[in-house]
């Protein structure tokens, strides 16, 4: 009687051991209905930091600018994306910013808020000062992965009354 005993609860608890994996393979298939994951896209997703954001700083709305203005120009396939580079443009930024970046774009024939002809795959704002009513951030821009990217970085001073984009200079 003892062997079946120990027979009954073995197979006890590999149907348990069963049910437990299956359950661990179902959950994550469920919980992303009609989404495909590729271990790429899992492993890229997994080393994302988190975003957070404050309305009140002048650094984040430059951040937003940037992560903003990126994304439309990368998904420039979208019929709308023109439109919404003006738009956010106008929002962003002030009058006199955004007729010395149309200046810069007629003269260089390159984007006048990249500096560039082409779309980064990486951008960091970080707060670098203020005074006088204004700040300053400092966008690096990464061009490519690796070891050896490309990397430029363009000053942007803002407004801390409006929080508008006033002045942009490529660091040299």
């Amino acid at each position: 009687m003892s062997t079946c005993v120990r027979s009954r609860r073995g197979l006890v608890a590999a149907s348990a051991l069963v049910a437990a994996l299956s359950l661990a393979a179902v959950t994550p298939a469920l919980a992303g209905t009609g989404t495909i994951r590729t271990p790429h896209a899992v492993a890229h997703a997994a080393s994302e930091p988190m975003a957070q954001g404050d309305p009140r700083s002048v650094s984040q709305r430059v951040a937003d600018f940037y992560g903003a203005y990126i994304d439309t120009i990368w998904d420039g396939e979208d019929p709308a994306s023109g439109a919404s580079l003006q738009a956010l443009k106008a929002f962003y930024l002030s009058a006199d910013a955004r007729r010395k970046v149309a200046a810069y774009e007629a003269r260089q024939h390159a984007d006048g808020i990249l500096f560039a002809q082409n779309v980064p795959v990486k951008w960091r704002v970080a707060y670098t000062g203020s005074g006088a009513g204004q700040a300053t951030s400092r966008v690096t821009l990464t061009w490519s992965d690796g070891r050896n990217a490309r990397v430029t970085r363009i000053d942007v001073r803002s407004d801390l009354e409006t929080r508008k984009i006033t002045d942009l200079r490529p660091v040299r």
